[in-house]
């Protein structure tokens, strides 16, 4: 992520009687142009070459846009109140994607015919491997503002243009897309970087409160007239007070990097502990306090989250880069991880790889996916990854578990409210979740809990793609897709008359079910992913045992992957500082989930089997009676170890809990 200084609060410029000059050349644009003209020399462009015309087909445009859709949705306002700065200067504002192709235009009549015999209009690459040096191709490239005016581009029908432009990033600090200001050379004017840097940033502001909606957020300034504005830091929490990420203007405050950041705690950070902010902003909403930067510079702070984060309800915060983690797992993710994709679910087990083909055929399609399966065996991780490989990946993904929603607050949270729909209800009302996830995916998990009366109003969303607030009139439009997942048997709820057979067939244009993580053939793969992925403390173990693994294989795993991975996690804990997971490091209530080994020796450890010939005077109990074999061989070892419960329980591999139970049929008999 580049850093940028913070200019003084904008004017609004009179650019009808502004002075036109070129902007001044320093020795640093001096080099940076002669190393874009370098750069386009080398991918063999001639500056008498004349520009491309063919833009991309509408269609293809559409679905580019489609594709960039929170950037596009986000920016628009921003460069019709960039545009009104500019008016009648012989210029235009222009949108980007990543790769330098033009989304949008907003220009002067006048100057529009000009810019088109440029191709600089939408569906438009100028990227500097198809224009050469210019501002928005070289921005990129640089990843820096970037001015290129007249004779300093290296197309020469180019030289008509000057171009100011800036690179705009996501919340992880990604490049994503451009904003340009290009016109006439005569109009050039030496404040324009400056206002288009100044609108990229209000976009970045706009995308990181979307992002970041329902995380504990801290606005934060040396100033406290800057709270609230444009220049103020903005950094996101998780409720435990890890970070998520922060905006220019704080990582500028903040002086380090965002991983740097990330692996510090709150405290560190601001100076108090983090409980201190949460009590500070639940008990006195809006109010301010001073913390210490780690510079030592103070700052005013302004803690916040949203009302439902009181709540179990409260949607999950989705990193576009949440570490990839095996389907089931904790929804939280890493914000320094890859992002979750159907190619990273596909991890060997021939169902698994089933279900995925058959996603991907629909992927980028209007067809609602309905993901069955039993809890915990990754029906939300299916769900992502369709958003992720989705044209939509740019846009929100907004995860809601209806089951967790009583039924009083259900309708509320989906699909918002006015001001003072009902007794409680926060003033300036509340946007639902489903226009939150407007221009991205709508995640309903356990849709089979979803009271009656709310399928009503979903079924008719789903039809209008419109949504009325509680307490309102005015329809919201919405632009999204569905999926949905539940353990339910919907078609028996169907019969039963718990779930309506028209939502049903709304929400299931495509079923797949996933398959429970006893019947799956890839655990040794999703072992090592969880271990990569989630067990990343200091000195965390690298691997687990084969004794560990072979205990794995005998799991009936009643909670699939997520019991897996909350095993792993545990696990790794107790074994911190050792290169490998054992069986004396498993929780002890996990062997009750498991089933007994195919012979005694395999169940335990070998310095149990090589006391069992000796147990009951060398009498080897009879074959087939495994129980007796299990207490003959505890019996022995807690001879051997004195009586030590725990250290039995150890070396047999067992939970302590099946040793008393030993101990107490003993007593009995």
């Amino acid at each position: 992520m580049h850093f940028v200084a913070r200019p003084a609060p904008a004017r609004r410029t009179n650019w009808r009687h502004a002075v036109t000059q070129p902007p001044a050349i320093s020795a640093n644009r001096t080099d940076v142009i002669a190393q874009a003209h370098a750069r386009s020399r080398e991918v063999g462009l001639r500056t008498g070459e004349t520009p491309d015309f063919q833009p991309l087909a509408p269609l293809a445009l559409r679905e580019l846009i489609e594709r960039n859709q929170s950037l596009y949705a986000h920016a628009l306002p921003v460069m019709e109140t960039l545009h009104a700065q500019i008016v009648d200067t012989q210029s235009m504002v222009l949108l980007t994607d990543r790769h330098g192709v033009i989304l949008h235009s907003l220009g002067d009549n006048d100057f529009i015919e000009k810019a088109r015999r440029v191709a600089l209009c939408p569906g438009v690459s100028w990227a500097e491997s198809d224009r050469g040096t210019n501002a928005i191709g070289t921005a990129l490239v640089d990843g820096q503002p970037t001015i290129v005016h007249g004779g300093e581009h290296f197309l020469r029908a180019n030289h008509i243009l000057t171009c100011s432009c800036t690179p705009i990033v996501d919340p992880f600090g990604q490049a994503i897309g451009t904003l340009d200001v290009s016109g006439d050379t005569r109009g050039a004017h030496k404040h324009t970087l400056a206002l288009v840097r100044m609108s990229a940033q209000m976009i970045e502001n706009h995308l990181f409160a979307n992002q970041f909606a329902d995380a504990v957020r801290v606005r934060f300034h040396a100033h406290a007239e800057f709270i609230g504005t444009l220049y103020e830091g903005l950094a996101a929490f998780t409720p435990d007070g890890t970070l998520l990420s922060a905006n220019r203007s704080a990582l500028f405050q903040l002086g380090q990097p965002l991983a740097t950041l990330q692996r510090q705690p709150f405290a560190a950070l601001f100076g108090v502990p983090f409980p201190v902010l949460l009590q500070h902003a639940a008990q006195t909403p809006g109010a301010c306090l001073t913390l210490t930067l780690p510079s030592g510079v103070r700052v005013i702070a302004r803690g916040e989250f949203a009302a439902s984060r009181a709540t179990a309800a409260a949607p999950r915060v989705v990193s576009p880069q949440a570490a990839v983690r095996p389907a089931g797992s904790a929804a939280q993710g890493s914000p320094g991880g890859p992002a979750v994709t159907l190619a990273s679910l596909d991890t060997g087990d021939a169902r698994m790889a089933d279900v995925l083909r058959r996603v991907e055929k629909v992927r980028g399609r209007d067809i609602p996916v309905l993901v069955l399966g039993r809890t915990g065996t990754g029906k939300e991780w299916l769900a992502r990854a369709i958003h992720q490989d989705s044209p939509r990946a740019d846009g929100p993904f907004v995860a809601v578990n209806c089951a967790s929603l009583p039924d009083t607050l259900i309708e509320a949270e989906l699909f918002g409210y006015e001001d003072g729909a009902f007794t409680g209800a926060r003033k300036r009302g509340n946007t639902g979740k489903i226009v939150q996830a407007d221009g991205g995916t709508l995640f309903l998990d356990e849709i089979g809990d979803m009271p009656l009366a709310q399928q009503v109003r979903l079924m008719r969303v789903l039809q209008e793609r419109t949504v009325v607030p509680l307490g309102g009139t005015r329809a919201v439009p919405v632009d999204l897709r569905i999926v949905c997942a539940t353990h339910r048997n919907l078609r028996e709820m169907i019969a039963a008359g718990t779930f309506r057979e028209d939502l049903y067939y709304r929400i299931n244009g495509l079923a797949v079910t996933l398959p429970a993580l006893r019947e799956r053939t890839d655990l040794p793969v999703l072992v090592t992913r969880i271990l990569e992925n989630q067990c990343t403390h200091p000195h965390a173990p690298e691997r687990v045992s084969a004794d560990v693994l072979d205990c794995f294989a005998r799991c009936r795993w009643p909670g699939n992957l997520r019991q897996l991975a909350n095993v792993l996690r545990t696990a790794s804990i107790m074994a911190e500082g050792e290169h490998e997971i054992g069986l004396e490091h498993l929780p002890e209530d996990f062997f009750e989930d498991c089933e007994p080994a195919a012979s005694p020796a395999a169940a335990v450890a070998p310095a149990a089997a090589a006391v069992a010939v000796a147990v009951n005077g060398n009498e080897t109990p009879a074959p087939g009676r495994l129980q007796d074999w299990q207490a003959a061989l505890i019996e022995a070892t807690l001879t051997r170890l004195g009586g030590n419960v725990s250290a039995a329980a150890r070396e047999l591999g067992l939970a302590r809990n099946t040793v008393y139970r030993h101990l107490r049929r003993r007593t009995t008999h």
